[in-house]
């Protein structure tokens, strides 16, 4: 058995190196034959098919479009009518896990040759010359729209955009019009990969007429922004989507945040912050501010940094339903069960501010506001903190230095302000390494200039390089890891505030108070191979 796990993850390595579908290196590989490879792989919770005998396609199940975005085809077999997964590599739990949420359940997993897996694939229309994807020229199968209809091109193009994006995890979906049609990039781990485009100003223009139409916004307005949301019904789930318009000069583009509500919620285990990735010393001392009666917790960092989902991780370990726990967002990213969750609606008059104070005549224990924006909701916030409550809240601030410069600027009294703040995370998120196609360089003159001014001693011989293979689709990294500052904030630091001390005073008084700056922390995430000097410098700096 041992032996054979090995093959397996020697097959994964040469299958993502462009050999063949992992069953195709096995049966190459293996002493036994298929029969007997079969009974092996099936102790290992894999089925294994190598004819397509007896065997149906389900795109019913996962639409056409999601399963060649994933590279894998539900089955049916005849005379049984559960649905099983084919897949070039079963044991990639991160294609697993989308076609699972997609799907709805965990399905029955089957391994087949890359041929049988191509030809059910091909009935997919390849994109066309021009980079247009099936769909936008009416090719290839339909798409079913956010109201279960059945259209056109365009509703093709939309809809198969944001079911894409929804399978990759993609964060949001950029709709760019040019000058001669539209292109969709996705942002995936925090960049911008190209997805699809169609190659015609006319239909261009409809695209975002068509996404206007999904979230009730003014199709003959094109010269202001419009702001809006949508539900987009993805079968056995839904998946809401918020919505902004912004003018050009070739006409509107549109970008698509998506909001995954149950993407949180897991049936093993619940999110914590050991989960999102916060080193052990980290999580236990945002643990220990998050467990403190009073005060305020701040989040900071830019956007797409992940604050959100900290303070979500944060609320669902606190959350021991013995105390109110109530959050005002705008909108609410996540469901969490046993909470009040209040959305934000300023056409109706509900404004942070306005919630917030109706917020506190419902005796809640623990407070949530999604975003600190202006001087008022800030104000109440940190009345709530000095009143007995504890809130947490984010900002959109660089470092610990901007809060309090955030702060001030909103016009606040810095004494009750700084008497309310308990602690302020400062984080990043950053795209950790592909593990199988990893490589080395030498390191540059400003590489080594950078590590040895963060005094980290002699610079390693070599770097660590983003090569880029088929797993990670030629990007050279998968997934994100967290970077975090945590500051308990101690009575120096409030004197150094409240007397109006420069910066390079509050520098200095945190320098020794031994909490390491994000430059360090992120330098010895390259120094150990998990990231690379590039990603460094375009999330966190050089500093």
């Amino acid at each position: 058995m041992a032996d054979l796990r090995s093959s397996i993850q020697s097959a994964r390595k040469l299958h993502a190196s462009g050999a063949g579908s992992v069953l195709d290196v096995l049966l190459r590989s293996a002493q036994a034959g298929p029969a007997e490879l079969a009974q092996q792989l099936k102790q290992h919770g894999v089925d294994v098919l190598l004819t397509s005998e007896g065997v149906t396609p389900d795109f019913t199940a996962l639409d056409l479009k999601t399963a060649a975005v994933l590279g894998c085809v539900p089955l049916r077999m005849s005379g049984d009518a559960t649905v099983r997964l084919a897949l070039a590599d079963p044991w990639k739990d991160d294609s697993v896990r989308r076609a699972s949420a997609a799907l709805g359940f965990v399905p029955q997993l089957v391994a087949v040759p890359s041929a049988l897996l191509e030809s059910w694939l091909g009935q997919a229309a390849p994109p066309t010359g021009n980079g247009t994807t099936p769909g936008a020229n009416g090719a290839g199968n339909s798409v079913p729209n956010a109201n279960g209809d059945v259209s056109g091109p365009v509703v093709d193009f939309v809809d198969a955009a944001i079911r894409a994006a929804f399978s990759a995890g993609a964060s949001d979906i950029h709709f760019e019009c040019g000058r001669g049609g539209v292109i969709v990039k996705l942002r995936q781990d925090g960049v911008l990969s190209r997805f699809a485009s169609m190659d015609d100003r006319v239909r261009a223009e409809e695209v975002i007429s068509r996404i206007k139409v999904l979230a009730q916004l003014d199709i003959t307005e094109r010269r202001t922004p419009q702001d809006g949301r949508f539900r987009f019904d993805l079968g056995t789930r839904s998946v809401d989507l918020r919505v902004s318009i912004m003018p050009s000069v070739f006409g509107e583009d549109a970008v698509l945040r998506l909001l995954d509500k149950a993407q949180l919620r897991s049936r093993d285990e619940a999110v914590s912050l050991d989960l999102l990735g916060f080193d052990a010393v980290s999580a236990e001392q945002i643990r220990d501010l998050a467990g403190l009666p009073h005060g305020m917790l701040l989040i900071t960092g830019p956007t797409g940094s992940g604050k959100t989902t900290t303070v979500y991780a944060v609320l669902s370990e606190i959350n021991n339903g013995f105390e109110k726990i109530i959050t005002i967002e705008d909108p609410v990213e996540y469901e969490l069960p046993g909470v009040l969750q209040i959305p934000v609606n300023e056409r109706k008059g509900l404004t942070f501010a306005k919630g917030l104070r109706s917020i506190l005549r419902h005796d809640p224990d623990r407070i949530l506001v999604g975003e600190i924006r202006d001087a008022e909701t800030a104000e109440i916030a940190v009345q709530s903190a000095l009143t007995g409550h504890q809130v947490f809240t984010t900002v959109h601030a660089n470092s610990v230095f901007d809060v309090t410069g955030r702060f001030r600027h909103f016009g606040l009294d810095m004494f009750g302000f700084m008497a309310s703040l308990n602690g302020v995370v400062v984080q990043r998120l950053v795209r950790r390494l592909c593990a199988q196609c990893v490589g080395t360089r030498p390191p540059s003159d400003k590489e080594r200039a950078w590590l040895q001014g963060l005094g980290l001693g002699d610079v390693q011989a070599s770097m660590p390089h983003a090569a880029g293979c088929k797993a990670c689709g030629g990007t050279g990294y998968q997934g994100r890891l967290v970077l975090a500052e945590v500051h308990a904030i101690d009575d120096g630091f409030r004197d150094l505030v409240t007397n109006g001390m420069p910066v390079s005073a509050l520098r200095e008084h945190v320098a020794k108070s031994g909490v390491q700056s994000l430059a360090t922390q992120s330098a010895r995430m390259v120094l150990s191979g998990v990231t690379t000097p590039e990603e460094i410098k375009r999330v966190v700096g050089w500093q």
